[in-house]
């Protein structure tokens, strides 16, 4: 049940979204790692969990509000919550389709309650559709875009991790819909639904290769395009030390220098941009870059506009100097993480870490807007 707080004083956020209230209702993946960017932006989020889920404190998608358990097979309950929505900005829940509906929270209902309310949906398939109600994964949702496809080897497709459906075309959305709804609200006083779909997100990013496909600068398959692996001045080289080093060497001039700092005096890397003469000169670069260690073509190569970086391990990055001035990653409960991204100059992200008194404060805040 949803506690009632005592009176105690006013709570100070920052961040472009101070003063923005959103209820979310737990999940994984994508809303959770949504509402994270949120609360990093100054937005007073509360989750809600059912009873005895005991989320750790120390997650890094969980942070920056307050969990709440509670039942919402119970009537009283679900009456408590729409008391909360009512005052509240925005809602985000990632339930597969009519679920929010049977609990009695679905979107009439709720908005009926606050006209002004953003309704958030985060689903793999969308609310409607003939897989709208199938079970599916990042994996399933970024096959039916061309994603999934167009990422690999010759020989098989690669998983991108979860990164292309779940959070690019899922979270990342999800934020961009719920803020454009707020915005919209602030000027209509209505509220509406933002019906995010991982399919439709991940179909979104493919923009730029769809674009490409249809001026016939692009091939459909692996590993033979100037940005799936096929060219052999973009892409991924192993060293002698057994570490790799990555290579984005387009334009002319970034190219003339990669020739330069590499010593690639033979004629052959005149062909730049014949793409059958890629798969002969990629050979011939993988010998080039296994002649010394990673260490040693950062020495020569990081920081020039060869467009070069080393390819490092997530404890690596954190210890990266770049990394490190920018203070891109944060500790928090003894756990390196990356911390609030974007950044804004007048209203600075945090990572929030609600205290007791604090979380009093929202509630009571809330309960009287």
């Amino acid at each position: 049940m949803l506690d009632k707080p005592a009176p105690t004083s006013t709570v100070r956020t920052s961040g472009p979204l101070s003063g923005f209230r959103i209820v979310e209702f737990a999940g994984i993946g994508p809303g959770p790692f949504a509402c994270m960017m949120l609360a990093d932006m100054g937005a007073d989020v509360v989750t809600l969990d059912r009873v005895g889920a005991k989320k750790s404190m120390k997650s890094v998608a969980g942070r920056g509000r307050k969990v709440i358990e509670l039942d919402l097979k119970d009537k009283a309950a679900i009456a408590q919550v729409l008391d909360l929505l009512a005052s509240a900005d925005a809602l985000v829940e990632g339930f597969r389709p009519g679920v929010m509906e049977r609990l009695g929270l679905g979107p009439d209902v709720v908005l009926a309650r606050n006209p002004k309310l953003v309704y958030g949906r985060m689903t793999g398939w969308g609310q409607e559709g003939p897989l709208a109600n199938a079970a599916g994964h990042d994996i399933n949702y970024i096959s039916i875009t061309g994603a999934l496809a167009a990422i690999g080897t010759k020989e098989a497709p690669v998983p991108p991790l979860n990164l292309v459906g779940d959070f690019g075309g899922g979270a990342l959305y999800l934020v961009v819909g719920v803020l454009a709804a707020l915005l919209d609200a602030q000027k209509s006083g209505k509220g509406q639904v933002v019906d995010a779909a991982m399919c439709d997100g991940a179909a979104s990013l493919m923009s730029f290769f769809f674009d490409m496909t249809a001026i016939g600068r692009w091939t459909e398959g692996r590993d033979q395009n100037f940005l799936d692996g096929g060219a052999h001045f973009y892409g991924v080289y192993e060293c002698a030390c057994g570490h790799f080093v990555s290579i984005g060497s387009i334009e002319p001039q970034f190219y003339a220098l990669l020739r330069e700092h590499a010593g690639l005096t033979d004629t052959d890397f005149d062909a730049q941009m014949d793409p059958k003469a890629w798969p002969a000169l990629k050979e011939k670069l993988k010998t080039v870059f296994k002649s010394k260690s990673r260490e040693d073509w950062c020495k020569i190569m990081e920081g020039t506009d060869i467009c070069f970086a080393p390819v490092l391990t997530m404890s690596e990055a954190t210890q990266h100097p770049h990394m490190v001035a920018r203070k891109v990653f944060v500790e928090r409960h003894g756990i390196k993480q990356p911390g609030p991204a974007p950044r804004f100059s007048r209203t600075p992200s945090k990572v929030r870490e609600p205290e007791p008194a604090e979380i009093a404060a929202v509630m009571q805040a809330w309960a009287g807007r």
